[in-house]
């Protein structure tokens, strides 16, 4: 009867520790017409800036390494810490989410951050490294999942939205085939589910049309198939992709999807922006729906137009792509790995400070 008793007493402690160590969200994020909601309440409700509502916008930047890691030992010293002469996942992600607190602050209220990142060079042709939160059969490494698991629930907290990426083109290939892409999408899906979190959007893949994917189900012409597959899984689950810069999405993704994301790369006149815009309204399949620029490589922030401006003026969201040019400083991009979490630089200060008289001043 002791032995019950003791193990009764440990057993029901061990259930009371588990249940107050439960994930709680705080935030829910959903969609009705073009505009973005928070707990019920469209995001910067009633706001106007210049004469321009902002309601309902997610003004967002990409931030893909939030959890970015290298599994191949002959690669990994290229990301090493200036102070450290290492590289550190763990500090990335501890960096990572210290700095979130300061970009909320300024009016930032979503970020894109992937499962396998994105070219840590900013812009690359060969990725030898292995970034990639997916063994080649599409089972989730855990150590991928704890690191995006604080994220998340640290953005939960903050109030703000996860725009999670799945797939990166160069990364992508190393799942074994279709079955594993497959697999992949159904594990991060019930990953999701199972953690409770209600703050997290979809990005299927970063820039479906890009030719060097090399499964067939990820590319443009197939991947709306994954897209039903989410919203097959996970009905209340907001799912999208991108695509290349300066380029809209075809009929056939636009229809199945819950927002349209478009990238601003490539895109040198803020009318095009606009134009870009009123163009995706046009598409057949259009459905009223939130349009978000989630990377855009422009700022000139200093300035009466820039792409940021015309996407506002055109109700539609805009993020910022920031990346280390050759010859910079560590304080320099979001993408670039190591990466200094920090708004430290001059562009980054320029798109926080127009990001704030936008959305908060």
């Amino acid at each position: 009867m002791k032995i019950f008793l003791a193990f009764l007493v440990i057993f029901s402690f061990a259930f009371s520790c588990s249940y107050s160590n439960k994930f709680e969200p705080a935030t829910i994020v959903t969609i009705k017409g073009e505009k973005f909601y928070i707990n019920g309440k469209p995001t910067f409700g009633g706001r106007i800036w210049n004469g321009i509502s902002v309601e309902g916008l997610l003004p967002n930047s990409r931030m893909v390494q939030g959890v970015f890691d290298d599994l191949n030992a002959e690669t990994v010293s290229k990301w090493k810490y200036p102070d450290t002469n290492k590289w550190d996942a763990n500090r990335n992600t501890d960096e990572f989410i210290a700095a979130m607190s300061e970009w909320r602050k300024y009016g930032l209220l979503a970020f894109t951050i992937n499962f396998q990142g994105g070219s840590p060079e900013g812009y690359s042709k060969n990725q030898p490294w292995e970034n990639n939160a997916f063994k080649p059969d599409g089972t989730l490494r855990n150590d991928y999942t704890q690191r995006m698991s604080r994220v998340i629930e640290s953005a939960d907290k903050l109030g703000m939205v996860v725009i999670l990426g799945l797939f990166y083109f160069g990364q992508d290939e190393r799942l074994n085939d279709e079955n594993s892409v497959i697999m992949a999408v159904d594990n991060s899906i019930n990953w999701i589910l199972e953690k409770g979190y209600t703050n997290v959007i979809i990005e299927v893949a970063n820039e479906c049309n890009n030719r060097s994917y090399q499964h067939e189900i990820i590319k443009q012409d197939r991947i709306h198939e994954l897209i039903e597959r989410i919203k097959s899984r996970a009905p209340g689950l907001l799912v999208a992709t991108s695509f290349n810069g300066n380029t809209l999405p075809p009929d056939n993704i636009v229809a199945f999807s819950d927002y349209i994301l478009i990238h601003g790369n490539g895109v040198n006149s803020p009318s095009r922006i606009t134009e870009m815009v009123t163009q995706v309204r046009e598409l057949p399949s259009y459905k009223p729906m939130p349009i978000v620029f989630n990377e855009d490589d422009h700022f000139d922030f200093d300035q009466p137009e820039n792409n940021f401006v015309a996407a506002i003026k055109a109700r539609a969201s805009w993020g910022y792509f920031d990346y280390r040019m050759k010859n910079e400083g560590f304080e320099e991009g979001y993408q670039s790995v190591p990466v200094n979490w920090r708004i430290c630089s001059k562009r980054k200060k320029a798109f926080f400070t127009k990001l704030k008289e936008i959305f908060v001043d």
